[in-house]
């Protein structure tokens, strides 16, 4: 009780009021230091923080300079208890590497950005933020990281379960009238952070010999919700991701079927899998008339398909992007730098006039890395997200299918570098996918 209670007092003064709402993010900061664990946590509630409902809580004027402070928390207590400061500075391989993929792209930065100073804090952040969470998650006990991911999937179904009441209020639609977004900011916000639960329930199922029928209830209503944000990515990347789990994990991650995915002897799971198929051939008009409500977001966008859908969301995108990798296939524009740097609106700490904000739109991570850092260096991300992938398939079925949809999510907004929004989330359960394979393997060093 003890543990959770700060977090309870900061998320109250988060939603309190501004001047309240900024102070959080410092006590946040602070509780980071506290251990490994603590600072998962604190930068767990600090995505939350920034991801709430204007419509829930005050706006926090310095939510920007307060999400740093809390990575740089978070960072401080990774050094702190890894050893660093004890004469044993020894650092596992993928976070040796994630650190170097910084190094290469604040030096391609230099060399190449048209924004040095934006594409440099950019990278920063991210190698910092990566770096960070695999180091405190390796660093914990095998129970610990058992422990501290129930807490994220119980974060994640709380983060559910007080969304749906909103669902007959025009609060939990705020954005645009439509998609449902809960009490996050967008539904493009929610719908993703859904995606994650529901993959993650869903794996879970085949994943464990005997699942509990409660889990089957979350990966359902979270499946509602996904449908309810209208956030089509989310729900495409949810379905593959589990998808390509059940049929490669097993070959992938070198162990046996049996071994990955107890569930399929599970009476229980077949039973619910024949009557969901009962269902869909008796609902099929219906099921097929909610599905392209879902695809044409309630009528806002005029599409008869997935493939179309995508092309009207991102094809301006994608064309923008080929262009540059046209131009510059082998140094490429600079590490989160729009296509058009033009249009690029830079928000800048007061102070220092540091760069604290630069969001872009660019939706498909593959190609925006080959444009931004050319071929080389996406070539280099390619290794890293590899080993990534390699050391969570050799864990168990539920850490690979979250991975799989964090990537997939990607290929429709691209979230994998940008740790100062909602990537942060996807950052913390690719951390712990990563160091589910460490934990088999009994290792506890970051």
């Amino acid at each position: 009780m003890w543990t959770y209670a700060p977090l309870v007092a900061m998320l109250g003064l988060r939603l309190a009021s501004s001047s309240t709402a900024n102070l959080s993010y410092l006590l946040v900061a602070a509780y980071a230091l506290l251990g490994p664990a603590h600072a998962i946590r604190a930068l767990t509630i600090s995505w939350l923080f920034s991801m709430l409902s204007p419509g829930l809580a005050p706006e926090a004027s310095a939510a920007a300079v307060g999400r740093y402070a809390v990575l740089f928390g978070a960072a401080a207590s990774a050094m702190l208890h890894s050893g660093f400061f004890l004469g044993r500075p020894y650092m596992r391989p993928f976070t040796l590497g994630t650190l170097l993929l910084g190094l290469f792209i604040v030096a391609h930065s230099l060399l190449f950005s048209s924004m040095a100073d934006v594409s440099v804090l950019k990278a920063i952040s991210w190698a910092l933020a990566m770096a960070t969470l695999v180091s405190v998650w390796c660093i914990l006990s095998y129970w610990q990281r058992e422990q501290l991911s129930r807490e994220i999937f119980w974060g994640l179904v709380l983060i559910l379960l007080a969304s749906l009441p909103l669902s007959v209020s025009s609060l939990g639609y705020l954005r645009n009238g439509t998609g449902f977004q809960g009490i996050l900011n967008h539904p493009q916000a929610f719908g993703p952070t859904m995606a994650l639960l529901c993959a993650w329930a869903t794996a879970r199922l085949f994943g464990e010999a005997r699942p509990p029928w409660w889990l089957l209830g979350v990966a359902g209503a979270s499946l509602g919700a996904i449908m309810m944000s209208e956030a089509r990515t989310a729900g495409l990347a949810m379905v593959l991701a589990v998808g390509f789990a059940i049929l490669l994990g097993p070959g992938f991650g070198g162990r046996s079927v049996r071994q990955m995915l107890p569930g399929l002897r599970s009476a229980r799971i077949w039973g619910v899998l024949g009557v969901v198929l009962a269902a869909g051939v008796f609902m099929a008009p219906t099921i097929g008339k909610m599905a392209q409500n879902y695809i044409s977001k309630s009528g806002r966008a005029q599409v008869d398909g997935l493939l179309a859908a995508y092309d009207r969301s991102r094809g301006g995108l994608i064309n923008s992007m080929l262009d540059n990798i046209a131009e510059y296939p082998l140094t490429g524009i600079g590490f989160g730098i729009a296509s058009e740097p033009a249009l690029m609106v830079v928000a800048r700490d007061p102070i220092l006039g540091l760069p604290v904000g630069a969001s872009i739109e660019k939706g498909v991570t593959p190609l925006m890395v080959i444009e931004e850092l050319g071929i080389f260096g996406a070539l280099l991300v390619a290794f890293w997200v590899f080993h990534l992938l390699r050391s969570a398939s050799r864990s168990s079925l539920a850490p690979l299918a979250v991975c799989l949809t964090v990537l997939l999510l990607n290929m429709g907004e691209a979230t994998l570098f940008s740790p100062g929004g909602f990537g942060l989330l996807p950052l913390i359960l690719l951390g712990w996918a990563y160091a589910s394979d460490a934990s088999t393997r009994g290792i506890g060093h970051g």
